[in-house]
């Protein structure tokens, strides 16, 4: 049985440059889904080309580091940084945080309703739910997550762990492969949550292209999508344009987003050419 796939952008809404290579990707043949940014600064712009493009499927990348939050500040005070305005700038400090039990389930349910609302309220159906820099491999942010998908009738999340046979591929730094290896032990936390464990809210077998990330030329693409096995899986990428609206956001994926555009033109059809090629979804055919 061939082997489903959803190729998957982030960061849709960051800026329009992001946005017209979702669009074009989309168009192209190669792109089946992507996660918009209820905070994004291109976010309305985003919208109209999801409702432009129905058969794109649309989820929501849930911001809970590295942006500013949709709720009232006020009303969720253990996200927030320093300036008591934004959430916090830096990852580590969030998981931190979050291990010295600072963050509360409740204000991550607050923000994430508030964010998955934002897009249905413009409009979209909403296909899953992921996080910005996965922050939902941790079961003090799935179980809050997961709640809030059942109340909103989300019936989908992205598997935040990449599939050990792709991470063994070796692409990447060799530190973002031990990370990688390390994170590997909240797997069975994620797997066993009530909502997965009875496919209230299904996820795929596994992510591919996580270890990659900065590094997702062409040629690894291809070799990933060689190995792909049975199962219905999900490939992360971070195509875009860096432009001048890029340069003027935080973001440490800058030239190599165009390079994913590039790949995903390359790569996709080159597979999609063979026999028993995986067949193209996105979230809402799980």
């Amino acid at each position: 049985m061939p082997a489903r796939l959803i190729l998957n952008a982030d960061d849709f809404g960051l800026t329009p440059g992001v946005n017209r290579a979702i669009a074009e990707l989309h168009q192209a043949g190669v792109l089946t889904s992507a996660t918009l940014m209820a905070s994004g600064a291109a976010f309305d712009d985003a919208v109209a080309i999801a409702h432009a493009n129905p058969t794109l499927g649309i989820g929501c990348h849930i911001v809970l580091t590295d942006g500013d939050p949709v709720s009232p500040p006020e009303s969720i005070p253990s996200l927030l940084g320093q300036n008591r305005r934004s959430l916090r700038p830096k990852l580590l400090d969030f998981v931190r945080d979050l291990l010295l039990g600072r963050i509360s389930e409740l204000d991550i349910e607050r923000e994430a309703t508030a964010q998955i609302r934002k897009l249905q309220h413009a409009g979209i159906a909403v296909t899953h739910i992921d996080t910005h820099k996965h922050t939902h491999m941790f079961p003090q942010v799935t179980r809050p997550l997961l709640r809030v998908a059942e109340t909103l009738g989300i019936r989908a999340i992205r598997h935040p762990f990449e599939a050990r046979w792709s991470w063994s591929l070796g692409h990447g730094g060799v530190s973002r492969r031990i990370q990688m290896k390390i994170l590997d032990e909240l797997r069975r936390p994620f797997k066993t949550q009530p909502q997965i464990l009875s496919d209230a809210v299904r996820t795929p077998t596994g992510s591919i292209g996580i270890s990659a990330t900065g590094d997702l030329n062409q040629q690894t693409l291809a070799e990933i999508m060689a190995k792909l096995p049975e199962g219905t899986w999900e490939l992360v990428c971070h195509p875009g344009y860096n432009d001048a609206d890029l340069d003027g956001i935080s973001t440490r994926l800058r030239s190599h987003r165009k390079t994913e555009y590039d790949a995903l033109l390359a790569a996709v059809p080159e597979i999609l050419s063979h026999p028993n090629a995986p067949a193209l979804i996105h979230y809402g055919d799980l």
